[in-house]
């Protein structure tokens, strides 16, 4: 009786320690996703979609705020981010994979292959960029994108996608990347569409557009949403091929896109359809609650986003979101492209533009005083050429472009303090197994050290 009661607790304490640790992972990672980024969308969708059900990330029964700061700046860029939320080690900015002293730190990805987790990294920006590459490369350099790439032909990731390879052209010359990649065993596919019916060992899925560095805005894009498909993809691939454990990165890196550019409507767009890509994971949750953990979090806020600004006081007027149907960085390739060809507009025509694209005038009132504005900033830009350019991490803009989208932003109630990242926290969601110890107060490394004592 004494040997039954004994091997009736062990069976238990084997039960309740496999119930404590968690066979599929999914973490997160919506790039400059903030607080302000999360409440925007969230505004939106109460207000304009008249849906009184928060985001789906926001109904995770787990919440908290997460530190940022690098191993030497209170404001983290995104190597040094994202070295910190793969492997839990701070470093300097620019580095990836390694620690402050220039040493190679595994990521939790790497770990959990070597416990005989499936491992796959989806991005809708390159996958050889930051947040992806931090999960399997070790470079003191994130612009070593050539040498991110060929390592992740010798990691143990398996599906890799994204929209193209950085690496694949260095000073404007092909390196044979791909050949290189090929002849390392990696199977390379473009688009979904052209997928193998197999599945094979190491997959990299890449887009069918090999120029852009990200795979459009939601708000540019009326075919949908790659990066809903690249997951769905990634999730039939681990679960076909590794269908005991896996783990999948999944970033939206176009929020910090267009955080970059301060384009608050763009930016509601991609946390949207960020949100929608976070179902798939939720909808596996639910066919495997036992098993599953997901974690919701950022890299770090960009922009410095906020629900209200000096404009519109304690107003907010999202609606002008749905009549904005170009995103900031396009509009701002139609201005260049008017003033490259050196093809007259008139201000007839492109008051004709912002009513199409943004509202203008319609839909979207503006002050005497912004119609002053914007039509002093157009004949400096457009008529006497005398308008200045800004520069920024992805874009530049033709003066114009600057005074259309701070106009919007003035109108809808978005506030930005920078056009770069800040030391602002970000938050924090988690739902399914283990996901209680990812409450309250953190820093960006205790996520993969909480992973690891959930899976050792």
């Amino acid at each position: 009786m004494k040997k039954l009661f004994a091997s009736l607790l062990t069976l238990l304490a084997a039960a309740t320690a496999s119930a404590q640790t968690p066979k599929y992972i999914f973490y997160f990672i919506g790039d400059g996703m903030g607080h302000g980024q999360v409440l925007s969308a969230a505004t939106y969708k109460r207000l304009v979609q008249n849906d009184s059900l928060p985001l789906l990330m926001m109904q995770f029964p787990v919440a908290g705020m997460v530190t940022t700061y690098s191993a030497d700046t209170p404001v983290t860029d995104s190597a040094a981010a994202g070295t910190a939320l793969a492997t839990g080690s701070k470093t300097r900015n620019n580095m990836l994979g390694m620690n402050a002293d220039t040493i190679a730190v595994n990521s939790v990805a790497i770990d959990l292959a070597e416990r005989g987790y499936g491992i796959g990294l989806v991005t809708n920006v390159c996958p050889d960029d930051a947040t992806p590459g931090a999960f399997y490369a070790h470079v003191p350099a994130r612009w070593q994108w050539h040498d991110i790439a060929l390592q992740f032909a010798e990691s143990p990731v398996s599906f890799l996608a994204g929209s193209k390879l950085r690496g694949a052209m260095v000073n404007g010359k092909y390196t044979g990347l791909y050949e290189k990649l090929a002849d390392k065993g990696v199977t390379i596919v473009r688009g979904v569409e052209n997928l193998p019916a197999e599945h094979p060992s190491k997959l990299l899925l890449l887009n069918t557009d090999t120029v852009q560095q990200n795979m459009g805005y939601t708000i540019d894009n009326p075919k949908g949403n790659t990066l809903g498909q690249y997951t769905d993809a990634a999730i039939n691939y681990l679960t076909a091929t590794s269908p005991d454990r896996f783990f999948l990165m999944v970033e939206g890196g176009n929020i910090d896109w267009a955080g970059h550019d301060n384009d608050g409507p763009t930016i509601v767009r991609e946390v949207l359809a960020y949100d929608d890509v976070l179902r798939q994971a939720y909808d596996f949750y639910l066919r495997h609650p036992e098993e599953t953990l997901i974690i919701v979090t950022a890299d770090h806020e960009t922009g410095g986003m906020t629900v209200g600004q000096r404009s519109t006081g304690y107003n907010q007027y999202p609606k002008v979101v749905d009549r904005q149907h170009i995103s900031k960085a396009r509009f701002c390739d139609y201005c260049w492209e008017i003033l490259k060809s050196r093809q007259p507009i008139t201000w007839e025509e492109m008051q004709q533009k912002l009513v199409a694209d943004l509202g203008f005038f319609d839909v979207t009132k503006l002050s005497d005083k912004q119609q002053r504005r914007l039509k002093e900033s157009f004949d400096r830009t457009f008529v006497t050429l005398e308008g200045e350019a800004y520069e920024n991490l992805y874009s530049s803009y033709p003066e114009f472009a600057l005074v259309v989208f701070d106009i919007q932003n003035e109108i809808a109630g978005y506030g930005f303090t920078s056009p770069k990242h800040t030391g602002n926290p970000v938050p924090l969601f988690a739902i399914g197994v283990g996901a209680e110890r990812f409450g309250g107060s953190l820093d960006n490394t205790d996520i993969p050290r909480l992973l690891r004592h959930l899976t050792k």
